[in-house]
């Protein structure tokens, strides 16, 4: 699992490279035909990992809320976000897989709430939801590469 956490945090960072050049502005710009937008998508994916493995763990989230709510599936943006709290998302991206690594690694998650996903998966462990972040997160940089050559 520790070698699919390096492999998530790796590809985030594959992510920040590739919005690195893009202003507030384009990040927070919503484009025609899209429900939300790029950096909506980044925090997205903090979230949702958030939720697929802490929350059906019944676990308590180690990220702030402002991090989490505003970000899971089926919301969209709601306000322009700034400067500081960009940056305070990309830390995030990063930082929420080596809490990931080290909370996996001490042992805490002890059960998990199975979840058909709509893709056609059952996750029945944290395993299983570890190993479908890649697969979401894949999903999400199509939709990043796609809105950037729009913004």
């Amino acid at each position: 699992m520790l070698a699919t956490i390096t492999q998530i945090k790796n590809t985030r960072a594959f992510i920040l490279e590739l919005v690195k050049d893009l202003s507030t502005e384009q990040l927070n710009k919503i484009p025609e035909g899209f429900n939300n937008n790029i950096i909506w998508n980044i925090a997205h994916l903090t979230a949702a990992q958030q939720n697929l493995c802490y929350v059906r763990s019944g676990l308590p989230v180690p990220v702030d809320a402002k991090h989490f709510g505003p970000f899971l599936s089926g919301t969209k943006p709601e306000q322009f976000i700034g400067k500081e709290e960009i940056d305070s998302i990309y830390s995030i991206l990063l930082s929420s897989m080596d809490r990931l690594a080290a909370d996996y690694t001490s042992g805490i998650f002890v059960q998990f709430e199975p979840w058909d996903k709509r893709y056609g998966m059952k996750l029945n462990t944290v395993e299983d939801a570890i190993n479908f972040v890649p697969f979401h997160e894949g999903m999400h940089i199509g939709y990043i590469m796609a809105m950037k050559k729009l913004v």
